[in-house]
């Protein structure tokens, strides 16, 4: 079974497919993944193949801040330039990220079976949930449901106008104006992230996280034996601005009240001056977070489910995008406080609640193992490929 997988360049989208390919390949099903080439050196040294999706970056005349223009115009013309690469590659199967709908696209235009990746929990508007992005519960009794049906009446004419603008699109280019279903959907979550709904649609499946490492680098860890608590920034152009430095401050001894030891971690984490008892890098983060005591993030489902995986509870400092919206959902599981407007007072005492109360860190462990019953992605993927490529 050949597998061509298509994401964007964002870590937090290609990372999961670069995953997930490593999943395939040491199945047996040779992967290729088409994404921004900025990770093609990093992958080479794993054993995976990056070639450039055809089309990501924006051109001049591009509204990126128009989603539904990212997801119709440009989703249709990165489609018709993908549509030779793919046809070249001759896969079984395409596996597209959900906000890369080209690649499902290109894989309708040549007949091939495509499955959708959600990186993260299922985003799509539900009956019977608030919006997603608000961070609420569904709402309880009259008042309650009568709140959320506002709320998503006042969303529904954006969602209509970017089904309209994806159906002009896809008729652009010879397309039938409504897409058709993906042979499946991949949601790449912990279950405790998830939220139940009244129409979970048919064909998704939880696959637990696709977690991948950039890098073979271990952390140095800073002298001592006091709790290790990493400041991890997000890699999303949305984060929290000023988490580094905001982290150190809230950590200082004279400020948490208690000594801890930091590792600052991120792709290439920008610091200026660090104190004796913090390092700052790129490494591991699987590695790091099996001794860590505690989290700082911007609440990217990447680095929370990281650290629900390793036990760790996590103070979230959530930026824009999904962010908020995981930040409550890991909020009211337990694991983890939520700081916003992000200041030194309100990030040292969140700090010191959760090092001082067991129960974040039990909650966490409760998140990672919500993970055991989920279903093997490999599988799934050789199911929508077809019987007959198994022959």
């Amino acid at each position: 079974m050949r597998v061509a997988l298509v994401a964007g360049s964002d870590a937090g989208h290609a990372f999961p497919m670069l995953a997930l390919a490593n999943l395939l390949q040491r199945n047996g099903s040779p992967a290729v993944v088409y994404t921004g080439s900025g990770w093609a050196e990093a992958a080479a040294a794993r054993g995976l193949e990056v070639r450039q999706l055809p089309g990501l970056a924006a051109r001049t005349d591009d509204d990126d801040g128009d989603a539904g223009a990212k997801l119709g115009a440009r989703a249709a013309r990165m489609c018709q330039e993908l549509v030779p690469e793919l046809a070249a590659f001759e896969p079984d199967l395409v596996v597209c990220d959900v906000i890369t709908v080209c690649g499902g696209w290109a894989a309708e235009s040549l007949g091939i079976p495509w499955i959708e990746l959600s990186p993260h929990p299922l985003y799509r508007a539900s009956a019977g949930l608030p919006p997603i992005g608000s961070g609420l519960e569904p709402g309880t009794g009259l008042s309650g449901r009568i709140r959320d049906g506002l709320m998503r009446a006042a969303t529904a004419r954006s969602i209509r106008q970017g089904d309209r603008q994806r159906e002009a699109a896809r008729a652009a280019i010879g397309l039938t104006p409504r897409a058709p279903e993906p042979a499946a959907r991949l949601i790449a979550t912990l279950p405790a992230l998830e939220v139940p709904r009244p129409d979970w649609p048919v064909g998704a499946e939880l696959i637990g996280p696709l977690l991948w490492e950039p890098t073979d680098t271990i952390f140095e860890r800073p002298p001592g034996d006091a709790p290790l608590v990493v400041i991890a920034p997000s890699t999303a152009a949305t984060g929290s601005s000023g988490l580094i430095e905001v982290a150190l401050a809230a950590l200082a001894p004279e400020v948490l009240g208690t000594v801890v030891r930091a590792v600052v971690s991120g792709l290439a984490p920008q610091v200026d001056e660090l104190p004796a008892w913090a390092v700052a890098g790129h490494g591991r983060q699987d590695e790091l977070l099996a001794e860590a005591a505690l989290v700082i993030c911007g609440g990217g489902h990447g680095m929370l489910a990281k650290s629900m995986l390793a036990g760790v509870p996590q103070v979230l400092v959530p930026g824009g995008g999904d962010q908020w919206e995981l930040a409550q959902r890991a909020r009211r599981w337990g694991c983890a406080e939520v700081v916003r407007p992000l200041t030194v007072d309100a990030l040292s005492a969140a700090t010191r609640k959760i090092l001082q109360n067991s129960s974040f860190a039990n909650a966490a462990r409760r998140a990672g193992e919500s993970g055991d019953d989920v279903l093997d992605a490999v599988v799934l993927c050789a199911r929508a490929a077809g019987p007959e490529v198994l022959r």
